[in-house]
């Protein structure tokens, strides 16, 4: 089980963990060994996402979620498989801490009347400013 939040928890068996050759540090050992993460999870699918926090998810994942709703996320910073994952599990677990925050709604507001009464005042002043600066005419 992965923690995320005190109400939400993934088991393992959700999460997809695929290694690969990846560029970066490691010397000659990047040629031979497959050190990246590729994680993959379905958040569409998954029995442990609440409904609004899988929509926020979605949202958030942005172009790291496919069309049928699965989020990848790669890892390839560190030199060891092991490191890769678990920074790849701390992203994803990261991500959906980000979406299981409710955000604000907007509360309306109208400008006050003094607002629009200095508002009309400067747009005059404006005018008047613009209205001399016509070419002055001579009889």
């Amino acid at each position: 089980m992965i923690q995320v939040t005190r109400n939400i928890s993934l088991e393992e068996r959700e999460i997809e963990l695929h290694f690969v050759r990846a560029s970066g540090p490691g010397g000659q050992n990047v040629n031979k060994v497959s050190t990246a993460v590729q994680l993959r999870f379905d958040v569409g699918n998954s029995p442990s996402l609440p409904g609004d926090v899988r929509t926020r998810l979605i949202r958030l994942a942005g172009r790291r979620i496919t069309q049928e709703g699965i989020l990848i996320i790669e890892a390839r910073q560190h030199r060891t498989q092991e490191r890769n994952r678990e920074d790849a599990i701390a992203r994803l677990v990261e991500l959906i801490r980000k979406a299981t925050e409710r955000p604000t709604p907007r509360k309306k507001t109208k400008p006050s009347e003094a607002s629009k009464e200095r508002r009309i005042e400067s747009k005059k002043q404006r005018g008047s400013v613009k209205k001399m600066r016509g070419a002055a005419y001579s009889e």
